[in-house]
């Protein structure tokens, strides 16, 4: 059975009610699921050390290390000590850099989920000019990247980016993932244009609403993913393939 395991430490609500999806998720694609919970108080060295002991584990095939992370804790440094053949997330270096120059890799689990969602519905890719705003490490830059090798004319927009309504209104493909409520308006779209929204922004009432404005937006697009409902679940989609994808990997003795 193929087996994922998930490292947090306490300490945040709304990651404790994603791992309750993802278990959920696992047991019914059939996928085992262990949970390792930390206190608070973990250091940077036990969370490293938990992380290498259960990447040696030859029984776990996929690893995860839950975000965020105490303020104590460099989250970077700690996906290194994940073995890349396990790490899940697609956020180890090594798989970082085969992701860049190209080559098979453990994918970044929401990008993948992005590009799944624009092949699913038959979006063509290759050819269109596609506008992604957003840099992070984790879904700006490996979205940019998925759409390169798809063939796609790529930008990538962000806070220093000059006249973004005119950057975006020049799009066919609008990936959000800058984390701003209601940053891209109805105005900035071309009609017609496939927006992909990957913000997840909490507002004051408790409510969940992304980076587009949904509701002028779905008047103007050919297509676009809600939130929340749009990309989240595809995501949780993504890691369960990654877990099954390692697997495989491991059991036919594949780097």
């Amino acid at each position: 059975m193929p087996r994922l395991a998930v490292v947090r430490v306490a300490g945040d609500a709304a990651s404790a009610r994603y791992l309750r999806t993802i278990r959920r998720e696992c047991e019914q694609v059939g996928i085992a699921c262990d949970v390792i919970e930390l206190p608070q108080a973990t250091t940077q060295a036990t969370l490293e050390h938990v992380l290498r002991d259960q990447s040696a584990d030859p029984a776990i095939h996929g690893m995860l290390l839950q975000l965020p992370l105490p303020a104590t804790i460099d989250a970077a440094l700690a996906t290194r000590a994940i073995d890349p053949r396990k790490d899940v997330d697609g956020v180890h270096p090594y798989n970082a850099g085969l992701l860049a120059l190209g080559r098979p890799a453990l994918l970044p689990n929401t990008p993948a989920g992005g590009i799944e969602i624009l092949r699913r519905y038959d979006i063509p890719i290759a050819g269109r000019h596609a506008v992604v705003v957003g840099r992070s490490a984790v879904v700006g830059r490996p979205m940019a990247l998925l759409l390169l090798q798809a063939h796609a004319t790529v930008t990538i927009a962000h806070s220093q980016t000059p006249d973004l309504v005119a950057v975006i209104s020049a799009a066919d493909i609008v990936v959000a993932a800058a984390g701003r409520a209601g940053l891209i308006t109805a105005a900035m779209l071309r009609p017609g244009a496939v927006v992909i929204d990957f913000g997840i922004n909490i507002l004051a009432d408790g409510s969940m609403t992304g980076d587009v404005d949904f509701t002028a937006a779905a008047e103007v697009a050919g297509a676009i993913t809600p939130v929340p409902g749009g990309t989240g679940p595809v995501t949780n989609v993504m890691l369960v393939r990654n877990v099954l994808l390692a697997a495989r990997r491991q059991r036919s003795g594949q780097e």
